[in-house]
């Protein structure tokens, strides 16, 4: 995979992508009884959203958007790695798992937030300019969701399992260790930390005792 250096004024062709139309069919259907957090909403919409920022942020490369509309896949339904592989490139396997949160240990229990979040942000820092590019288009994704709709009087923050504080913080650090020294990917991480600022400014201060137990 290459990274989107600079935005070319229109996408480079072929248009069409066998590539891409696998991973969309192969999107929609694991994901297809899946609902946005606290929301009817349709969870392909998040997956989709990811690659709409990706390609105005200009990144085209076929195998990049592949990964960014399969990088829910594998962590958040029964669809395995294993079947991954038997259907895609290695890149784009090993892109995946690199996206991809533990949430159960080798006994199939539960980890606890921050043992998850702690391996994912090491997975990051470790991980490819491209897949730390979905990284950050993935958290602008979640995080403009976010702002919709709060302004649209949407009680949003109790969808999750964290104070406001805890979810910023968990998207700053993330934004932080994706975005690295990497000049390519500054743009994203520049909208990320502006929509991060403007949620900030509307949180209510309060907290509460989610703020030692956070699930984001």
């Amino acid at each position: 995979m290459t990274s989107g250096q600079t935005a070319p004024d229109t996408p480079p062709e072929p248009f069409t992508s066998d590539l891409l139309e696998r991973a969309l069919r192969l999107a929609a259907c694991c994901h297809r009884d899946q609902h946005r957090k606290g929301s009817d909403l349709p969870y392909i919409t998040h997956p989709v959203g990811v690659v709409l920022i990706l390609m105005q942020a200009g990144f085209y490369d076929e195998q990049l958007l592949a990964v960014a509309l399969l990088h829910d896949v594998v962590e958040d339904t029964s669809y395995t790695s294993e079947q991954l592989a038997a259907e895609f490139p290695p890149v784009v396997v090993e892109s995946v798992n690199h996206l991809t949160e533990r949430k159960l240990d080798a006994q199939g229990n539960k980890r606890s937030w921050q043992d998850r979040k702690d391996e994912h942000l090491s997975q990051i820092e470790q991980a490819s300019s491209d897949v730390r590019a979905i990284v950050l288009a993935d958290k602008l994704h979640n995080l403009s969701s976010i702002l919709y709709d709060l302004e649209a009087g949407e009680d949003v923050w109790n969808r999750f399992g964290a104070t406001p504080e805890r979810v910023l913080w968990y998207h700053r650090q993330m934004v932080a260790q994706a975005a690295g020294d990497d000049r390519s990917l500054i743009p994203l991480a520049d909208a990320c930390r502006s929509l991060i600022s403007r949620l900030s400014s509307m949180c209510d201060p309060r907290t509460d005792s989610r703020a030692s137990h956070p699930e984001v």
